[in-house]
């Protein structure tokens, strides 16, 4: 049974690849996607695919699956079931970055730069001050991180206000989130293969942490050290999404739980099924945000949450159904 869910994730992940290649501003049908596939395409259709879209949808889909393996782990650190990504302020140090960026007249390398770097300074601030005493207690991280990122929400409501108007729109599109910037490299996909790796490797102890830090102790898992590399790993996943497409929200947040409710606790199959529900989300999100309203974009965050949404309260109301029955 979960062999067959989790190839049905599978299929799904293929089909949102799919969809994204055949729609747009475009229309291209299966035939001669098959052909430009195989090199004997229309050159105009052709550039359409190697060059926009093919990228993009490599992006949407690694930045989906970041979102949601980092929401995993933030899941377990924190112990809540409200906890993701960007609860912890990463975001808002990437906003104030890549604002800063957008207004000094920047775009591309420059902005996801300065995102990154943003990050890493909301990350390293966070820790500091939550084990400034040498204590590590989900609440004082947790607590911590939302100040922190409160005080970066201050931070990017200032620039958005003294910003230039010719800036603002861009910066506007960045917060809500965007795919159309940042170029396809490889590096945040070999960050999210090694996240996974990690995360499978850690899959026991993190099945473990969740049941409490003294049953986790007492079973022999590190439980120091642990949260340590969840957090580590959680914040970098978390800035190479923010450095590729800016905020998408609610990807980090909805995903871990759907999963739960179609798989089940066992992070062994969790982290590969929210990985693969992840990168799908958001890769029909993008697709949906180039192509509705074709040739304006919308921002892929609006769409994510337009999804995820009603189909994360459909999917409760039916548990809740099914235990009542």
């Amino acid at each position: 049974m979960v062999s067959r869910r989790l190839l049905l994730l599978l299929v799904v992940t293929l089909g949102s690849l799919l969809y994204g290649l055949l729609t747009g501003s475009v229309e291209i049908a299966i035939a001669e996607l098959l052909r430009i596939l195989g090199g004997h395409g229309e050159p105009q259709l052709a550039q359409v695919i190697w060059d926009l879209r093919l990228p993009r949808l490599a992006n949407g889909f690694v930045v989906g699956a970041l979102l949601a393996l980092a929401g995993v782990l933030m899941q377990v650190l924190l112990r809540n079931p409200l906890a993701e990504p960007y609860i912890l302020g990463v975001s808002g140090g990437a906003a104030v970055g890549a604002l800063l960026a957008l207004m000094a007249g920047v775009a591309g390398y420059w902005v996801s730069g300065a995102s990154l770097l943003g990050s890493l300074a909301s990350m390293l601030l966070v820790f500091a001050l939550a084990h400034a005493q040498g204590d590590w207690q989900p609440l004082r991280l947790l607590l911590t991180g939302v100040v922190v990122a409160a005080g970066w929400g201050a931070l990017v409501s200032l620039l958005l206000t003294i910003s230039p108007d010719q800036s603002l729109r861009g910066m506007l599109f960045w917060l809500m989130g965007d795919l159309g910037q940042a170029p396809f490299t490889w590096s945040p996909l070999l960050i999210l293969l090694a996240g996974v790796v990690i995360a499978l490797l850690l899959g026991r102890q993190l099945n473990l942490l969740q049941r409490g830090d003294m049953e986790a102790a007492a079973l022999g898992v590190a439980v120091l050290r642990l949260r340590l590399i969840l957090y580590l790993l959680g914040a970098l996943l978390t800035a190479t999404a923010v450095m590729l497409a800016g905020t998408i929200g609610f990807v980090g947040l909805v995903v871990p739980h759907l999963m739960r409710l179609y798989l089940g606790t066992d992070h062994r199959l969790l982290v590969p099924a929210s990985v693969l529900a992840g990168g799908s989300l958001v890769v029909v999100a993008d697709t949906l945000a180039r192509s509705l309203l074709a040739p304006q974009q919308l921002p892929v965050g609006v769409l994510t949450a337009f999804i995820g949404v009603p189909l994360f309260l459909y999917l409760m109301q039916r548990q809740a159904g099914a235990q009542h029955s």
